[in-house]
């Protein structure tokens, strides 16, 4: 059973930053990729960007050159910059059992993400 805790929402102004960091504890072992989800209102939930063990990434058109992932073991980050209000949503974190196209199998409980002035 793996648990993934997130941290790190809230409520910034637009062009401000913010980081997302979601832990993941259990049985967490072999190829694991983790990253992040966000579903805005009204929305389908989407990708935002991944990241795998050995550090390949990717990210959704709309956040590359603002977000970095980074990951340090189990503990995945998310740098985001020069945000946009349209990055407000509740951001989701993941893991998935494989490579970075992996199938989500575990969520966190997601966390809320606001751009406005």
């Amino acid at each position: 059973q793996v648990q993934l805790m997130e941290s790190g929402g809230g409520l910034v102004q637009p062009g401000g930053s913010l980081r997302l960091t979601c832990a993941a504890s259990g049985s967490v072992f072999g190829m694991y990729a983790m990253g992040w989800y966000r579903q805005a209102p009204g929305k389908q939930r989407e990708l935002v960007s991944a990241i795998t063990n050995d550090g390949t990434t990717n990210y959704a058109d709309s956040v590359k050159g603002r977000f970095t992932i980074s990951r340090l073991k189990n503990t995945v980050y998310l740098q985001m910059n020069s945000l946009k209000p349209e990055d407000t949503a509740v951001y989701y974190c993941y893991g998935a059992w494989g490579d970075i196209g992996a199938r989500p199998a575990n969520w966190g409980q997601g966390t809320q993400v606001t751009v406005s002035s």
